[in-house]
């Protein structure tokens, strides 16, 4: 039997566009370890959310991040847009994890964010589809 292609609810784009983040665990104890803001990008953009490259604080994050025990703040700038764009976002998928160096990709599904700022991602994933 083929496979169905995957279904998206929303364009996706590829993007390298900065991103400061922080994880946060839901449980309070885990809380130092969850607390530093980290900088990554973008591999990949939606209106839905993100593909993030970047550090992660510490393995034992990922185990939190796929059972739903810890979540991100987000914060992206788009290119010529100065205000930035906040964000919660939830882990969706994890695509690769460097266990030596902890960098990894995240699928990450936004959970907060404005409906203004969602506007403002959509009308940039419409700009980089437009033919130059």
């Amino acid at each position: 039997m083929p496979l169905e292609p995957e279904r998206r609810d929303f364009v996706r784009v590829a993007a390298d566009i900065a991103v400061r983040y922080r994880f946060r665990s839901v449980s309070r104890k885990d809380s130092d370890a969850t607390d530093k803001v980290m900088t990554g990008a973008t591999t990949n953009l939606s209106g839905g959310g993100l593909l993030l490259r970047g550090p992660i604080p510490e393995i034992g994050i990922v185990t939190q991040l796929v059972t739903g025990k810890a979540t991100l703040e987000v914060e992206l700038t788009l290119p010529n847009d100065p205000r930035p764009i906040p964000a919660k976002a939830r882990c969706t998928w994890v695509e690769t994890v460097e266990e030596e160096t902890l960098r990894c990709h995240l699928g990450l599904r936004f959970t907060e964010i404005t409906p203004e700022d969602k506007e403002r991602i959509f009308r940039y994933v419409i700009r980089v589809q437009m033919p130059v």
